[in-house]
């Protein structure tokens, strides 16, 4: 396969020439490295938040969006699918690059983490990058600085000119996008956390509404948890037969607490790693086994999902 960063870069380019109608607003540091905002000083859009999950799947993945309906109110919802699952999610588009520093707080994703190989999915899938520029998608508050970059070029192996970092805010309009297209990556990390080989999954499709925008960071990552654990619908296709690490894909949310994610995380002060990782899978699933049977587990929550919507 070819490089993954060079295939996010040639997106990144698309995100730079268009910058102006996708309201998205570059800046080159002093080291050379690219700061793209998508959202945090800028609201960026739609448009900009389908480039921005491409871009978190370095071109593995086809994502389109279409208006569906929510408790019978039409809302926008981000569909995914790729044929690549194991680079295109869990190498590339999961949320595993932390950036946590007393000068600076975001979470990274994209394929710079494919240069550094650190996670668990790299040596399960077998895929690791080599490449002289790199992407690393930041979600935060801020826009990063030299440190910021600094530290991924080196983690990553590059020189600083050759670092991008498209950054957005989850209380954005492209933050909200970029986490609905997390829907087929919830399925295939909870399937990968159930022990489930990831070569092993052919191909996935999912969806997910798009959450309403709010400004408030807690607010926004409760809403997107919801649109995901109430909303997300996917579907695989995979080579050998597993039912229990099927049915432990779906979302154990509605179950354990029956309420909106924002309850959820206050009654744990905030605290994610207090909560079973059970709750953050999407919240049906089909599973095609090849040449086998097919299972189907959960269904989405309109009345959970219209309540955290404020409908």
């Amino acid at each position: 396969m070819e490089s993954i960063n060079r295939m996010a870069v040639e997106l990144v380019d698309e995100a730079l020439d268009f910058a102006d109608e996708l309201n998205v607003t570059p800046y080159e540091l002093d080291s050379g490295a690219t700061v793209l905002d998508f959202g945090v000083e800028v609201d960026g859009g739609v448009e900009a938040g389908v480039l921005l999950a491409e871009i978190q799947t370095a071109g593995l993945a086809t994502i389109t969006t279409r208006t569906g309906r929510v408790d019978g109110a039409p809302v926008p919802h981000v569909e995914l699918s790729t044929d690549h699952p194991g680079v295109a999610l869990l190498c590339s588009q999961k949320a595993g690059w932390e950036l946590d520093f007393e000068f600076y707080d975001g979470l990274g994703s994209g394929p710079a983490r494919a240069l550094v190989g650190q996670e668990t999915e790299f040596e399960a899938v077998g895929y690791y990058d080599e490449f002289d520029l790199t992407v690393l998608a930041v979600e935060s508050i801020d826009l990063p600085d030299e440190r910021v970059a600094s530290h991924v070029a080196d983690l990553a192996g590059v020189e600083e000119s050759g670092v991008f970092l498209p950054t957005f805010a989850l209380g954005s309009i492209s933050g909200s996008v970029a986490a609905g297209a997390r829907a087929p990556e919830s399925a295939v990390w909870q399937l990968f956390e159930a022990g489930y080989d990831p070569d092993d999954v052919l191909s996935v499709s999912g969806s997910a509404p798009v959450a309403p925008v709010g400004y408030d960071e807690s607010e926004a990552m409760a809403r997107t948890n919801d649109a995901l654990a109430y909303g997300g619908e996917v579907h695989l296709t995979v080579a050998r037969d597993d039912e229990d690490a099927f049915e432990a894909i779906i979302s154990t949310a509605g179950e354990e607490f029956g309420e909106p994610f924002a309850e959820i995380f206050a009654a744990h002060d905030w605290d994610f790693e207090a909560l079973p990782e059970s709750v953050f899978g999407p919240a049906a699933v089909t599973v095609d086994v090849v040449d086998g049977p097919t299972y189907r587990f959960g269904e989405r929550n309109e009345t959970l999902l219209a309540e955290s919507f404020g409908f």
